[in-house]
């Protein structure tokens, strides 16, 4: 079952997707900085969350924390960890969570809510996807608590995952320009050199691991990951 193409499929778009969403998640919780150290900058928009300063210090701390999860779950997910399953269900189901809670917040002391929004449709989106493939007939073909028997499909998604993250991290100020100008500056676009040179590092490496299949992305282990996916 697990050999069948439409597993393999299910298989990757499940990942890829997972990782779009923690990167996501990730840079919306840094992105909230700005506002959560300086209220009452930004002309004025934000003035009407000043007395929740701590409120939106949190979101910063528990959005950087969901994504973080998030990616560590996709790691699991790739290797066929146990427990990578509910690694990701976890993660979603936080950053679901948060950013529900931030968009009411958001839309009661100032009004608005974007891209919050955007975070949390998300989340809500990969958590369906990632629930329906409990159902009996399609996890016996993604199962992710089993490592694939073929290993051109791990590297194939890992490749697909890094191409996609990078995708997101070289547009991200592009596509959040629309919610983030004010006064005439994109301040989405404040760390564009930094998202830049990561970007183009990760569609590098998924360019790397697709092409040059000796060269496994995954195999540079980091003991703190190592140790917390050795389940």
């Amino acid at each position: 079952m697990r050999n069948k193409w439409w597993a393999k499929l299910l298989r990757i778009v499940g990942i890829v997707l997972m990782s779009l969403t923690a990167a996501f998640t990730l840079m919306g919780g840094a992105g909230t900085t700005c506002v959560a150290l300086n209220p009452t900058g930004f002309g004025g928009k934000f003035a009407g969350i000043a007395s929740f300063q701590w409120l939106w210090i949190l979101f910063v701390l528990i959005g950087i924390a969901a994504g973080i999860m998030g990616v560590r779950s996709v790691v699991m997910l790739i290797k066929g960890k146990r427990h990578a399953y509910r690694a990701a269900i976890t993660a979603l189901v936080v950053g679901t969570v948060l950013n529900a809670v931030h968009m009411v917040a958001s839309q009661a002391l100032r009004g608005a809510s974007m891209p919050v929004d955007g975070v949390l449709y998300t989340n809500v989106l990969t958590l369906i996807i990632f629930l329906s493939f409990r159902i009996p007939a399609i996890w016996q073909g993604v199962d992710y608590e089993k490592p694939t028997n073929n290993p051109q499909v791990n590297k194939n998604t890992t490749a697909f995952a890094l191409i996609a993250v990078g995708l997101l991290s070289i547009t991200i100020q592009f596509l959040m320009a629309p919610t983030h100008t004010i006064a005439g500056i994109n301040y989405a676009d404040v760390w564009h050199a930094t998202l830049s040179i990561l970007g183009g590092g990760l569609i590098f490496s998924g360019m790397l691991a697709m092409f040059m299949p000796q060269i496994s992305i995954l195999n540079f282990k980091m003991p703190w990951m190592e140790k917390s996916t050795r389940q």
